[in-house]
């Protein structure tokens, strides 16, 4: 099956300390890379403390010619949060020079979008919130041609629905601003498949699948980082967020963001080819007759 689909970071990054340590990956690029070819992947995804990694040992344009040399079409940027806090605040400082490495990245590697969001949960007024990504949206528009997504999830104080998640998307007014889609947040908020159709198409920016279980863990966050299951492993409806997304217009590309520690032990090999696997298995599934 002819799918566009992203091996995003977390789910091929192997080994890492996700948010509490070492982020960035023992996977060498190229061999991400050339595991992603492989397996018929069309793009990958990268952490900013994976790039800057990378940065240690080689160019944003090595980087680039790595990418090119295995046919590799689409890119995720990730992550910026704070920067909807005020000038002047150390957080804000701090993501400035993230959004910078992250702006630089998206020029040379010509990106497909760069994610953002509130991760740590920081409170703020929507309306700050939805000014403020304006601006971020304005700021991407002069140095880059990447999308800049608004993801948003259970531990985003502010924004956990879809009518929130567009307030702020649609402040931006712009080409460049979109709403981001994962399904594993999806299904923890109980946002079903058919609400996607509240998102006017121009603003649906990315999609990204995630499997797992109905019923909470006791600790969300280690659930969200620890727990995850590849798209059809789990109990989320991914065929019918697929069927509606493509019902809508949608034409892809689209990611799989599986944060697994089992997944994270596996062989890089088995990584690849399994995030590919059962991701594809879910389109099929969604193109089945009922």
């Amino acid at each position: 099956m002819d799918v566009d689909l992203l091996g995003l970071y977390w789910t091929v990054s192997g080994p890492v300390e996700v948010h509490a340590g070492r982020e960035w990956s023992l996977f060498d690029f190229r061999d991400r890379c050339e595991q992603a070819a492989r397996v018929g992947m069309s793009g990958i995804g990268l952490w900013h403390a994976d790039i800057e990694h990378q940065l240690e040992s080689r160019s944003l344009e090595d980087m680039k010619s790595i990418l090119d040399d295995n046919g590799l079409r689409h890119l995720e940027l990730e992550f910026l949060q704070e920067w909807f806090l005020d000038p002047g605040d150390e957080r804000r400082a701090e993501s400035d020079a993230t959004r910078k490495l992250l702006w630089d990245a998206a020029a040379t590697l010509d990106a497909h979008h760069v994610k953002v969001g509130n991760i740590p949960g920081t409170p703020a007024e929507v309306p700050i919130v939805a000014e403020r990504f304006a601006e971020l949206c304005a700021d991407a528009a002069e140095h880059h041609d990447a999308k800049v997504v608004y993801e948003f999830m259970p531990f985003d104080a502010n924004v956990q629905d879809i009518d929130t998640a567009l307030q702020v998307v649609g402040a931006a007014d712009s080409g460049n601003a979109g709403v981001a889609i994962d399904t594993w947040h999806m299904s923890k908020l109980g946002i079903a498949p058919e609400e996607l159709r509240k998102v006017p198409l121009e603003q649906l920016g990315w999609i990204e699948l995630s499997d797992g279980q109905r019923e909470n863990m006791d600790d969300l966050i280690e659930e969200t980082t620890q727990y995850r299951k590849l798209p059809g492993e789990g109990e989320f409806d991914i065929p019918g967020y697929i069927e509606i997304a493509q019902d809508m217009g949608y034409p892809g590309p689209w990611g799989v963001e599986v944060l697994s520690e089992e997944l994270r032990q596996k062989p890089i090999e088995e990584i690849f080819q399994s995030a590919y696997d059962t991701s594809v298995s879910q389109f099929r599934s969604a193109s089945a007759p009922a």
